[in-house]
């Protein structure tokens, strides 16, 4: 079977990448084509275009961008046409493929979506455009299933993929230390231009543990001049890149940026603080249109604080300062949070999502 998956982020290039491994198990003569970016690659997949080409975010940043996403959607619209697939995987990513899913559900294509679009954040009545387009929708967070079946939309729930993605990565031995002293993790995040806005703040931890080694995970899509024009100037920060699990596994804590970070710290059981600050303006739109009462995974799935989350005009240095200090010496607010990660983890559930969305991808397919 011919399968052409899109995955438009770095989260979306991790979980694209094991359901292409699994596809291949499942349906040995796969042939798979998409959107994504190394990892996706790596697993066997024909990548067309490199995600870090397309990480905008933000109003202001997608209207600056339009002329560039517009061009990218028909390409895509084109690619796929001469490609013929017998099935079209999206993976999350729901501004550009909620616009291809209803494209290909015109065309005739067998359309699976793979982690739902956060439809129950903000703009709900979206769901009616996701029932006319997507034939497949595929869960990953347990409280979604019964928000869909409010819709009469039913639904497949096939767990969490970080939780076999960690789960295997915490079954391997501890590779060699990044450094004698206790390290405090910061996870910026993968945009350039919410990094420069948040990573400064972040650094300014550093002078208030200097018998902590702070460590940036650079994500794929950032260079090193630009982290290291922001970095340089601290003697107790160093940067890692292609390392943030193994980063994880040594941190004592973490200062990380809202997105699918912070529920991987927290399956590694990683005290943390959510940091978040973006464009003004795209802040000021998105704050009046979403609905969530948290901005984190860990706290949305837990449906209570779990992990302190300071957000725009509260991240500040002094909040900052003050979290982290809680962290790091409140035994009391340390061991909260593990029990609260502990039950987090039982909540995601130990199933293999990307075999079981694999199995239904391919059952879908040959129907």
């Amino acid at each position: 079977m011919k399968y052409y998956i899109i995955a438009g982020e770095a989260s979306g290039d991790l979980h694209g990448s094991n359901l292409v491994k699994q596809i291949r198990q499942v349906d040995t003569g796969a042939q798979i084509r998409g959107w994504g970016g190394d990892l996706m690659s790596q697993a066997g997949a024909g990548i067309v275009k490199h995600y870090k080409d397309l990480a905008f975010m933000g109003f202001v940043e997608v209207v600056m961008n339009l002329r560039t996403i517009l061009k990218n959607i028909e390409f895509c619209k084109k690619d796929i046409s001469e490609y013929k697939p017998d099935v079209l995987v999206l993976v999350d990513y729901p501004g550009f493929n909620m616009r291809i899913a209803e494209w290909g559900k015109q065309q005739g294509y067998k359309i699976v979506y793979y982690i739902s679009p956060q439809v129950w954040a903000w703009k709900e009545n979206r769901v009616k455009k996701i029932k006319q387009s997507v034939d497949k929708l595929l869960c990953i967070l347990p409280f979604e299933q019964e928000f869909y079946h409010k819709w009469e939309y039913e639904v497949a729930y096939v767990g969490h993929p970080l939780v076999e993605v960690i789960k295997e990565v915490k079954e391997q031995p501890v590779t060699a230390p990044l450094s004698d002293k206790p390290i405090i993790a910061i996870l910026p995040g993968s945009r350039k231009q919410e990094v420069s806005v948040k990573l400064p703040i972040m650094l300014t931890m550093a002078k208030h543990f200097p018998d902590h080694q702070f460590i940036v995970a650079q994500a794929p899509g950032l260079d090193d001049h630009f982290l290291e024009g922001l970095t340089g100037q601290h003697p107790n920060v160093s940067m890692v890149k292609g390392q943030t699990y193994n980063l994880l596994r040594q941190a004592t804590a973490a200062l990380v940026t809202s997105g699918t970070a912070t529920l991987e710290t927290a399956l590694f059981g990683v005290p943390e603080v959510v940091c978040y600050k973006g464009n003004p303006i795209s802040y000021f739109f998105a704050k009046r249109l979403i609905k969530v009462k948290y901005i984190s995974l860990v706290n949305l799935v837990m449906d209570k604080p779990v992990v302190t989350e300071l957000i725009q005009h509260d991240l500040t240095e002094a909040n900052l300062l003050k979290e982290l200090t809680l962290l790091l010496k409140d035994e009391g607010v340390r061991s909260r949070v593990k029990k609260d990660y502990a039950d987090l983890w039982h909540k995601l559930g130990e199933r293999n999502a990307s075999r079981r969305a694999a199995e239904i991808i391919y059952e879908f397919a040959i129907s």
